[in-house]
């Protein structure tokens, strides 16, 4: 089970005001579970792992099936923000880390993604693999009109369309989208694609618990039931209106925290695979409370690695930071280290040891630096790297999230900043309508 130790913060804080700060985290999580909350239109999320059917499952199961009757080798899942971390997270974490290069039969497909930039090069390089395999493709829209995977999936449709012809292109595109309005549901509607439906009360980046991830990581070969399962006892978990209740201390100690100047976050992990859970994190949590001038910045790092490059900052540099290290517990492997004779490295010490066990005390004696060097030191901790683990820590972190915007007084549900870069990049483009704020801009660029 997921837990968290607040340990790292006790000289930061004194326990009254914790005490004071959870009272303000037990009263944030009556809004949310009463729904009575901004945003409360949002909230489809919540019971996710308690309420999916089995069914839907089945039904991913059933296009997996059905692909690798084809052959397929490559499916290319198109999707943004939210439409894209949590998989990516998750294919990330559960995946070898490197499977592409190991010989051999592959059990699944290979998944990539696009439409989650517009870098000329990433989408002709794309194509460039897509011609020498076998492929399908997961697009990924509510509304199908965002700029980056509309593009994206206008030029992997015409791939698909033109090398196995619309009726067999048809049978390799699923959408997952709006129920019933929206571009990609009249586009699905009319090529005759399968379709997943994203509910109108679940926002994007809340929705890796819906078919918005259920489908790749069903794709990749990964067990979705174990995944729910893990998140649904952590649903029930972070519903007790108790003071020990995981996401309420986390929401509680960081709101607290950047009471006292800590504006910034660094989410740690100490294992590779858990790089894009802080690419996800970020976006929940960025999205979620960056707004009406208020919010924790929040950055992510990956150690060892990271200590090469940003340690120095950390350790030393201003004075406006707090960590969150999520720990995992036990590797699933293990390599030991060998007995040298020459010893020229010295590191005879290190003899007999798992690599894990030095990976341990390198995050122990991180912590210990980070909080002599001012940087309170917040701990979620899991037991491994799994399924059903990463289901508990994708819900933790959006019921905690919940929680702590509403404890700033902001609606974790909307994101209204987002429209103004999309607006200016309209109006450069040409897009019909956007006449005047070209104008404006061009006037703007020449003086």
């Amino acid at each position: 089970m997921l837990k968290v130790d607040l340990g790292g913060c006790s000289s930061f804080v004194k326990d009254a005001e914790y005490q004071e700060y959870v009272d303000k985290a037990l009263a944030a999580l009556d809004v949310l579970e009463n729904e009575t909350g901004a945003g409360n239109d949002f909230l489809g999320w919540k019971h996710l792992p308690s309420r999916t059917p089995d069914s839907l499952i089945a039904d991913c199961e059933a296009i997996r099936d059905s692909w690798k009757g084809k052959g397929v080798d490559l499916v290319v899942v198109i999707g943004i923000g939210g439409s894209y971390l949590g998989a990516k997270c998750a294919i990330e974490a559960l995946s070898h880390s490197f499977a592409k290069q190991l010989s051999g039969k592959k059990d699944a497909p290979e998944i990539v993604f696009a439409g989650h930039n517009l870098s000329e090069e990433y989408m002709a390089e794309l194509l460039d693999l897509m011609k020498e395999r076998n492929v399908a493709a997961v697009v990924i829209s509510k509304s199908g009109t965002t700029t980056e995977p509309a593009v994206a999936f206008r030029l992997v449709k015409q791939f698909i369309e033109e090398r196995y012809g619309a009726a067999e292109a048809a049978e390799r595109i699923v959408a997952v989208t709006d129920a019933h309005k929206g571009a990609l549901k009249s586009l699905a509607t009319q090529e005759g694609y399968r379709t997943f439906v994203i509910e109108d009360n679940v926002g994007g980046r809340f929705s890796v618990l819906t078919p918005v991830g259920i489908l790749p990581i069903v794709l990749a070969g990964f067990d979705m039931r174990s995944m729910l399962k893990g998140a649904a006892e952590m649903e029930e978990k972070t519903a007790e209106k108790s003071r020990t209740n995981p996401a309420v201390e986390y929401a509680a100690m960081r709101n607290l925290l950047y009471g006292k100047g800590k504006k910034v976050e660094i989410l740690v992990s100490y294992n590779p695979k858990l790089q894009y859970l802080g690419e996800w994190w970020k976006q929940l949590y960025g999205e979620s409370e960056g707004k009406d001038g208020k919010g924790i910045f929040p950055a992510s790092v990956s150690f060892t690695t990271d200590l090469h490059s940003m340690g120095q900052y950390i350790q030393e540099g201003e004075r406006m930071l707090m960590e969150t290290v999520v720990t995992v517990e036990k590797s699933s492997r293990s390599v030991t280290i060998a007995n040298d004779p020459q010893n020229l490295d010295g590191l005879n010490f290190l003899t007999g040891k798992h690599v894990e066990e030095c990976n341990a005390m390198a995050e122990l004696g991180t912590k210990l630096a980070h909080i002599d060097g001012g940087v309170p030191q917040l701990s979620v901790s899991v037991e491994k790297i799994d399924e059903y683990n990463l289901g508990a820590l994708f819900y933790f972190f959006e019921k905690a999230c919940g929680i702590s915007a509403y404890i700033l007084g902001v609606n974790p549900f909307n994101q209204p900043g987002v429209e103004a870069y999309k607006k200016n990049m309209f109006a450069l483009l040409g897009k019909p309508g956007y006449e005047e704020q070209a104008k404006a801009i061009h006037e703007r660029l020449s003086k």
